[in-house]
């Protein structure tokens, strides 16, 4: 994006689930006037509190949050359609005089709403059909291929996702090229902001147990009772959401597919292995920048604080 001096400012607070990165938002939200757009694919979802770590509304200190509860857990929800309501909230956010912050921890929903989403071939539903069906017949395929096509796009795509296996496949099969270079050469780039993109870096031992005991604490806190709720209000337990670690876990504790250790465990481990992910993805995010820590630690709010206060002059 250009930098006009017509352009607002924004603040994007990304990072690893647990960094910190709500309360690092709250911070500069509280300094500069703010208003947080959630940026996590399971916090837009009503009823999905507990598993996704949701600030309940007493924790927001009366800041405006956008992008929560927005959309109903059996309600399709993509990356495109996170950009066009998100930019949206962000124009009236700026109209209000107000200072837009996205925080969250997907990093795709992020790339959509600053950089765009490239339009990409129309769907071929033959392919797709062939696609899915070689995948059950030899899982993980999709992912070995898409590795020999688009190494950069199989390293951010887990092996089990395989909706978005199948449309990376799909795009480099039709465009004969990669899906980074399609992406690259269609993109509808948000206009009319500057943005400042902080990256949330906890030191990662530090950043697994306190992922390890929010997860314990998750399961024995009501989380199985918010999956139970889940149900009894008449969702399927084959909606997306309900397939995300902790709560996918949850829902085989139930069906005594698990025992309560061993859904914790499971939820523990493939929560740890999503931070690694979530990691990679932003490592390669272009112009983040590393802020050393937790982001509820105060030294971290305050060089934070410092760097946004130097954008702002700089955006005015």
């Amino acid at each position: 994006m250009s930098s006009a001096a017509s352009e607002r400012p924004l603040i994007a607070i990304v990072g690893p689930t647990g960094s910190g990165k709500s309360e690092l938002a709250l911070r500069v939200a509280g300094e500069f006037a703010g208003e947080v757009l959630n940026c996590d694919s399971l916090q837009i979802y009503r009823y999905f509190d507990i598993g996704t770590a949701k600030l309940k509304l007493e924790a927001r200190r009366g800041v405006p949050h956008h992008m929560l509860d927005a959309a109903d857990p059996g309600e399709p929800s993509s990356a495109g359609e996170f950009a066009r309501r998100g930019r949206a909230v962000l124009q009236e956010i700026a109209a209000r005089g107000h200072l837009p912050i996205v925080a969250g921890g997907t990093g795709f929903y992020l790339r959509a709403l600053v950089d765009g989403l490239f339009a990409g071939p129309a769907r071929d539903d033959a392919l797709r059909a062939r696609l899915a069906e070689r995948e059950r017949a030899r899982p993980g395929s999709l992912h070995r291929l898409l590795s020999r096509f688009d190494p950069g796009s199989a390293g951010r795509i887990h092996a089990r996702d395989v909706h978005k296996l199948i449309r990376a496949v799909e795009v480099c099969l039709l465009t004969r090229r990669s899906l980074s270079a399609a992406f690259a050469a269609g993109r509808d780039t948000l206009l009319g902001f500057r943005a400042l993109k902080i990256g949330v870096n906890p030191p990662r031992e530090a950043l697994y147990q306190r992922l390890d005991e929010r997860c314990r604490w998750m399961f024995e806190n009501g989380l199985i009772d918010e999956v139970r709720r889940i149900l009894l209000l008449g969702f399927p337990p084959s909606v997306k959401p309900l397939e995300s670690h902790g709560y996918r876990q949850a829902l085989q504790y139930l069906r005594k597919e698990l025992t309560f250790q061993e859904a914790v465990f499971h939820a523990q481990r493939n929560t740890r292995r999503y931070a690694k992910r979530q990691w990679t993805w932003f490592r390669q995010e272009a112009g983040l920048e590393w802020f050393n820590g937790f982001g509820d630690e105060a030294g971290v709010q305050a060089a934070v604080v410092a760097r946004v206060r130097a954008f702002l002059g700089d955006s005015g």
